[in-house]
């Protein structure tokens, strides 16, 4: 990981924002997080993204080397787990609902009621 200059970064954010906004941002500053315009705070490589981006180029901090091959790969390995997870989650709800399914309190109350000499519990009866 390079060392970025602060008053490098903040200084090309500046220009990149600048000539894409036509105004000045307003930058404040506080114990390492950035805020720009009163938005979201974030750090100082993620200033220097944004105005590689804004600008149109890539910051000079970074350089590529066989490690961002490996980040690039991780990066393909954690969103294909992302996206299943969320799918899972959602169907698991619909089915339990739209299908006719149990929830858990209802199989509970269910299993109980089976057994002769069970009673619900206070909270489950109703």
């Amino acid at each position: 990981m390079s060392k970025l200059d602060k008053e490098q970064v903040l200084a090309d954010y500046t220009a990149a924002y600048e000539k894409a906004h036509g105004k000045k941002p307003d930058i404040a500053e506080n114990s390492g997080w950035y805020s720009v315009d009163g938005g979201k705070n974030v750090r100082l490589a993620q200033l220097a993204e944004e105005a590689a981006t804004l600008g149109g180029s890539k910051p000079a901090a970074k350089k590529p080397s066989a490690g961002a091959k490996k980040d690039k790969a991780s990066a393909a390995k954690k969103e294909p787990a992302k996206k299943p997870a969320a799918k899972k989650s959602s169907a698991t709800k619909s089915a339990n609902k739209g299908a006719g399914g149990l929830t858990a309190k209802e199989l509970w109350k269910q299993r109980l009621a089976e057994q002769p000499s069970a009673r619900l519990p206070r909270g489950m009866q109703s």
